[in-house]
């Protein structure tokens, strides 16, 4: 396996088209790692071979396996809250099993990392839908434990207290969080600067993503993604803040765009930002 630099740029993405395709489609930015989604509507058969192929030719890290699901809708809060993750119960069992196979996928790639977004966890920590998605997070904890891996939460949709609690009482030190700085600010629901020095002892992955606030008066609105470095991130604040706490991973650039070429071309600004901020982070370094 290659060896990865301290704090190496990287891009979440999804699979698409080919496997070759899709890898030849990131490192066209001049990446070799990232987070590999697989989409929910993606059969998960004979995955693993075709992955690990071109992954082994294309000689490209993925560091995350993300597992998405059919029928979630980011549209707004309450669409969020009904169709998100694993918290609908409607939608739960299904769920449950299609992480668990894009775990044992994962597994075949040598990726120790599964992640996704367990939706909106309850704030009544004694109510039974608190104690449900508790329950759901230890079963899936512990099968990807088997396999050697990390069960990932992408932050976003719970304040940091709520998230810090939640990870107490899986009680499972194989329960690890993906931190994603926008999406605090999309969901309102805390400064990211601040939720990063809470929740770093969690941290093993980033998505580098920016991000306004939800307008204040539409309370069930999501805010706007913007590329980075032009949202309410500040994201030369944040990388210096992932230092900080000591975060030496990779720094995964989310970007989603409708318009493909606008998409491509955020990306290659993101790429050249994120360089500029760990040069300087280095320079800064070596003169202490």
């Amino acid at each position: 396996m290659l060896g990865l630099n301290e704090l190496e740029i990287g891009l979440m993405f999804w699979a698409a088209n080919t496997p070759r395709e899709t890898l030849r489609y990131v490192k066209q930015f001049g990446l070799r790692t990232g987070q590999l989604g697989f989409p929910g509507e993606m059969p998960l058969e004979g995955a693993a071979e075709e992955w690990d192929e071109a992954l082994t030719a294309e000689q490209f890290v993925p560091v995350t396996a993300v597992c998405s699901y059919a029928g979630e809708d980011y549209t707004d809060v309450p669409t969020v809250q009904r169709t998100v993750g694993l918290v609908p119960p409607q939608t739960r069992a299904e769920r449950v099993a299609r992480t668990k196979a894009v775990s044992d996928v994962a597994r075949k790639l040598a990726v120790d990392s599964v992640a996704c977004h367990i939706g909106f966890v309850s704030h009544d920590f004694g109510s039974a839908a608190y104690r449900e998605i508790r329950d759901i997070a230890r079963e899936i904890c512990d099968h990807c434990g088997a396999n050697g891996q990390s069960f990932t939460l992408e932050t976003g949709q719970e304040p940091a207290r709520v998230l810090l609690q939640f990870i107490a009482d899986v009680k499972r030190p194989n329960l690890k969080i993906n931190f994603d700085p926008a999406n605090m600010i999309l969901y309102g629901t805390g400064d990211p600067i601040e939720a990063l020095e809470v929740l770093a002892p969690h941290v093993i992955s980033v998505h580098c993503k920016d991000g306004d606030w939800p307008p204040i008066d539409k309370p069930a609105a999501l805010g706007k993604e913007r590329a980075l470095g032009e949202g309410s991130v500040d994201i030369s604040k944040f990388i210096h803040k992932l230092k900080e706490v000591g975060y030496r991973g990779v720094l995964n650039i989310e970007r989603e765009a409708s318009d493909p070429s606008q998409r491509d071309a955020d990306i290659r600004k993101a790429v050249n930002l994120l360089k500029t901020l760990t040069q300087v982070s280095a320079a800064v370094r070596s003169q202490s």
